[in-house]
């Protein structure tokens, strides 16, 4: 039991040192902190990589084709305008003391389709020129909506973090989704707009006066409607929660029909239709023609390339933990610990994410350690556990979190004021995911 303590804490020491002081990317991170575990562990060295590439395989067949596809639509979704198009719309139907709740609502929408540091890169540009225009503080306005895009990131699939989670524990994605989403709501209302009002008297900083914030539009000569742009965000949500429920109904599952729901309704097939929408959008509506279409898309492989090397590495050092029994150590010290499933899953992803920076490896190494310890657990007990995995993954970003840095930059913001603000914020909407689950828990036993 000793070597498997010091393989899991040397392995784990890797990953942090490679990714934080050696500044590699987390691929070469997670590959190099694999290799060290299964070394020590006592792994044949001619072995040693077999359960890193099997991990990586298995997870890019349950969780990558997700990811790729879920990029295609974040892609369309900036290229076409709809982003925009969602994101103005809230603003300008909302009077100037509601536009904090305006710009939770556009990062809720946002967030719900795509990927965190997409999310940033459209809203807080938004943000600060709206913040420059109204002369609020920036925080009044940046912490609803990076409140808004960070909750969604961590708890609702098809996001790369609780998608993966849910994989390892076998987990309904469908009922994830909407327990998610609904857990999400009284997260970024608290952690959003009223948290703000405590951290904008801790960091009142404006925006400068001369400060260029011109948001480009890519010249754009047609933007889609408002209908066609929440088409494009919604319409995968509404496929799957219709194939969840008709799951959890007591309908008869052999019918041709509702059987082709549910097929339609599975993630990858869900946002494929999506995708195949946001295409006919682009040519029917906004006159693309199909190289420009292919072009989009093409693109979107390039800015999601490296998520799904993070997720399939992650998955790689999970399998390597599972393999080397080392995951089962940490479940049996779990149980012997005697904590809650709920809290044992959240503290867990909470001391990985502390540990790397990396809400996604947090996701991914919980999600294997805690899977021995739900196989007798429901459907929606599952999805809770999946949901306690992404709000521990959030806790207290910091210097080695990518997403601190974009937020700094984005905002304005010096280390120090980040820190007060961005970090705080993370670290309550993690504690609120913890409480909210727990209080459900106990549904999961009538």
């Amino acid at each position: 039991m000793g070597q498997l303590i010091l393989a899991a804490v040397i392995g784990v020491a890797v990953v942090v040192c490679t990714i934080v002081f050696l500044k590699l990317h987390p691929f070469l991170g997670l590959l190099f902190g694999s290799l060290a575990t299964a070394l020590i562990a006592g792994i044949p060295f001619t072995k040693s990589t077999e359960s890193f590439v099997k991990g990586a395989a298995d997870t890019f067949g349950d969780t990558g084709l997700i990811i790729v596809v879920g990029g295609m639509i974040g892609l369309i979704l900036t290229e076409t305008g709809a982003a925009d198009v969602i994101v103005d719309t809230v603003t300008n139907l909302t009077p100037r003391k509601s536009l904090g709740w305006a710009m939770l609502a556009g990062g809720f929408a946002i967030g719900i389709a795509l990927f965190f540091h997409v999310g940033v890169v459209i809203v807080l540009p938004l943000v600060m020129m709206v913040a420059k225009r109204t002369r609020l503080p920036i925080i009044t306005l940046g912490g609803p909506a990076l409140a808004g895009l960070s909750t969604l990131h961590a708890l609702v699939p098809p996001h790369p973090g609780p998608l993966v989670a849910a994989t390892s524990i076998h987990a309904n994605i469908g009922i994830t989704l909407i327990l998610g989403l609904l857990v999400s709501i009284p997260i970024v209302v608290i952690a959003g707009p009223l948290l703000s009002k405590i951290l904008v008297k801790w960091v009142p900083q404006m925006v400068s006066s001369d400060a260029d914030l011109s948001v480009d539009k890519n010249s754009r000569e047609n933007m889609p409607t408002l209908f066609s742009a929440l088409a494009i965000i919604l319409l995968p949500v509404l496929l799957m929660f219709i194939a969840s429920a008709i799951q959890l109904s007591g309908f008869d599952k052999g019918h041709i029909v509702l059987s082709f729901i549910e097929w339609i309704g599975s993630p990858i097939m869900a946002l494929l239709v999506t995708v195949i929408v946001g295409i006919i959008i682009s040519v029917a509506e906004l006159k693309w023609s199909m190289s420009h279409v292919n072009a989009a898309i093409v693109k979107s492989f390039s800015t999601i390339a490296g998520v799904v090397l993070v997720v399939c590495a992650g998955g790689g050092f999970k399998q390597t933990l599972i393999d080397t029994n080392i995951g089962k150590l940490i479940a049996d010290s779990m149980m012997a610990m005697h904590l809650n499933i709920i809290v044992a899953a959240w503290l867990v992803a909470v001391l990985i994410r502390l540990a790397t920076g990396s809400a996604t490896v947090a996701c991914v190494t919980a999600g294997g350690i805690i899977a021995p310890l739900v196989t007798q657990t429901n459907n929606i007990g599952l999805s809770l556990i999946v949901l306690a995995i992404g709000a521990g993954s959030l806790f207290f970003s910091h210097i080695s979190d990518a997403g601190f840095w974009m937020v700094k930059e984005y905002l304005g913001l010096s280390v120090i004021d980040t820190f007060k603000t961005w970090s705080v914020m993370e670290t309550v909407i993690s504690i609120l995911g913890l409480l909210i689950v727990l209080a459900l828990y106990p549904l999961t036993l009538l």
